[in-house]
């Protein structure tokens, strides 16, 4: 555009400003490399052979209507309220037309139809290999999967795709992939980590990116139809411990404002898909705060159920404390509740009371069994006068195993929230911490943190980042009863899933340090899930899992789970702008700084292996 202004305008001739205009150009991008001045270069030159003059037609000749701002099926509080927030109308609403409490309903995020991608992930049964590596990896839950009866699709759509499923628990079925194309933000993660691919034409895969609006239509009545297939039975034969099946749970964390490609979100998907309709979720600000929770649409909704995430945001500073206080509340209702349980067994009947205290609540079928236990509970005690018997009725749903997940990213997590942490880990509580690690502070403009690797370029280390990284994950070790687990999806997913699984399942704190690709780092964003297996292959980041319970019986609690590295440390880091950066403006220095670090890698790789290989 500026190109274009002096082009056309002539304040100054016409080589002077494009002269100028490179010079800028020079100056802004130079140090991130010749390749990236030689595009923006490009960019001007083009813009310049393509200028040319469209004269304005005396009417209006598009066919193309503006869609509503929200879908004309959207619930009333969002066509009247969400949708005027959406378009900029938000100042013009009455007081009278917000709740009285504050309170907003959640899962709106459905209504914006956002229509962002030009280009969108197409699906080609005919390649399809069921795998669900597309749906864990989609940062905005806009590509999902589901199994279900032939008799379903009696009124599919025409243009409605799907095949055979290939499950052996569940024989005779159909199986879809769908995308929200309206939803979809075009990132290309799933399309990169498609494995499947045409013999005769390697170019085409499972999943090809097409133009969106010729599909539009079509899909959207798709997605409807998709939307209104039923969800996966947790409580049959299925487990849920690999990626393949996991594809299959609704996430309840959908179409958030995060970044195209995001490497944060998927993993905060798959925490919902997992455990997200008994969940309480303490989220420190930052990037996770301002995409989970950001009025006027909210990405957390429920199931078909009316379950879904508890989420409440906290401090940077103190978010790890806030989520220890939701624990302990919890503990607390719980002993309650089973304490007026007990005092009113005569009221309850003995074979309840008995069934509700010894409850199995290890499996998604136990947590059910239980939840109709309490509906039972709940129905006795329906109109019940003596105070105690209102009371059990207030607190009967913490009888229901609760999962508390607290959230943040590296800033809280490594730096400003670290005293937090370390006492929550310290406190033997039964709490779940999910770091998304993206070694830097990404929500605010991309400052070094105490997890910004050797040699990296952030603001306040331009000169590249002098010291190493700090290792949280053994200094959480060091307790001894804390789970702890390195994951990188884009290098191990059933890795990644089998984490969460334990993590969960451990009765004290679990720690999971997640890596979490950003715009930061200065890649393509659509090599996400590539960028975390460099991570991985290269002895940067280690996958591993710390797990207690070994120890009891007299295993080795340190299970390291990724090979010796394969590619030099370089071949990862100068694939990304923030180690470039300082290739090129200070290349001895970047030489120094990569000495530095691959010893760094080096000693704490054969530190962990050390630790891999102690017998006890």
């Amino acid at each position: 555009m500026q190109t274009c202004f002096f082009a056309i305008s002539g304040v100054l001739p016409r080589d002077v400003a494009i002269e100028k205009i490179k010079e800028s150009i020079r100056k802004t991008y130079g140090k991130r490399g010749e390749p990236v001045v030689r595009q923006n270069f490009a960019a001007v030159d083009a813009a310049l052979a393509h200028l040319h003059q469209i004269s304005a037609p005396s009417q209006v000749t598009n066919t193309l209507d503006l869609p509503p701002v929200v879908p004309i099926g959207a619930p009333e509080f969002v066509q009247k309220v969400t949708a005027a927030i959406v378009a900029g109308r938000g100042d013009q609403l009455p007081v009278s037309a917000f709740p009285v409490d504050g309170t907003f309903p959640i899962g709106t995020t459905q209504w914006e139809k956002r229509n962002l991608a030009q280009d969108v992930p197409v699906w080609e049964p005919d390649l399809c290999i069921e795998c669900g590596k597309c749906v864990l990896v989609c940062p905005h839950a806009t590509i999902r999967a589901k199994v279900f009866d032939e008799s379903e699709l009696a009124a599919a759509p025409e243009s409605f795709k799907h095949m055979p499923a290939k499950w052996r628990e569940l024989p005779d079925k159909r199986y879809t992939i769908q995308v929200a194309v309206e939803d979809c933000t075009g990132c290309r993660l799933c399309v990169e980590v498609c494995p499947a691919k045409d013999k005769s034409n390697v170019s085409r895969k499972a999943l090809n990116m097409n133009p969106q609006l010729p599909l539009r239509e079509r899909e959207r009545v798709n997605w409807n139809y998709f939307l209104k297939l039923p969800e996966v039975n947790r409580t049959a034969a299925l487990t849920f411990g690999s990626v393949k099946n996991v594809q299959l749970l609704q996430p309840l964390f959908e179409f958030s404002g995060a970044c195209a490609g995001c490497g944060e979100t998927p993993y905060i998907k798959l925490l919902t898909q997992l455990f997200g309709d008994r969940a309480i979720i303490a989220n420190a600000t930052g990037c996770s705060s301002i995409y989970g929770g950001n009025l006027p649409t909210t990405p957390y909704t429920i199931n078909g159920e009316g379950r879904g995430p508890a989420w409440s945001n906290s401090l940077f500073e103190d978010n790890a404390e806030f989520g220890l206080g939701m624990r302990l509340a919890l503990d607390h209702q719980t002993a309650y509740a089973k304490d007026l349980v007990v005092r009113l067994r005569e009221q309850v009947g003995e074979a309840l009371v008995n069934s509700l205290l010894n409850a199995d609540q290890t499996t998604d079928t136990g947590i059910n069994i239980q939840r109709e236990l309490v509906a039972v509970l709940k129905a006795k005690l329906e109109g019940a006068l003596p105070n105690e018997a209102r009371d059990l009725l207030s607190v009967a749903d913490a009888l229901v195993k609760k999962s508390v997940w607290i959230v943040g990213g590296d800033g809280w997590a490594y730096d400003i929230g670290y005293g937090g942490l370390d006492h929550v880990l310290a406190s033997g509580q039964d709490v779940n911490i999910l770091v998304l690690d993206t070694e830097v502070y990404s929500n605010t403009g991309g400052q070094a943190s105490k997890s910004t690797p050797l040699g990296a370029v952030a603001k306040f280390a331009a000169g590249g980042k002098p010291n190493g990284k700090k290792d949280l994950g053994m200094s959480a070790i060091r307790y001894g009863n804390v789970y702890v687990a390195q994951v990188a999806m884009g290098a191990n997913d059933t890795h990644t899933v089998k984490a969460f699984l334990e993590a969960e399942a451990h009765h004290g704190p679990s720690l999971i340090i997640a890596y979490s690709q950003c715009i930061a780092h200065g890649i393509d964003m659509a090599q996400g899930m590539h960028q975390q297996k460099l991570a991985v292959e290269s002895g940067h980041w280690p996958l591993y899992r710390y797990i207690p319970k070994l120890a009891e019986e007299n295993k080795n609690p340190f299970q390291l789970d990724s090979s010796d590295p394969k590619i030099p440390l370089k071949d990862y880091i100068y694939t990304e702008g923030r180690y470039r950066m300082l290739q090129q403006s200070d290349p001895d220095a970047a030489r120094c700084l990569l000495e530095q670090a691959e010893k760094l890698v080096q000693r704490r790789w054969q530190q962990y292996k050390q630790l891999s290989a102690t017998t006890l």
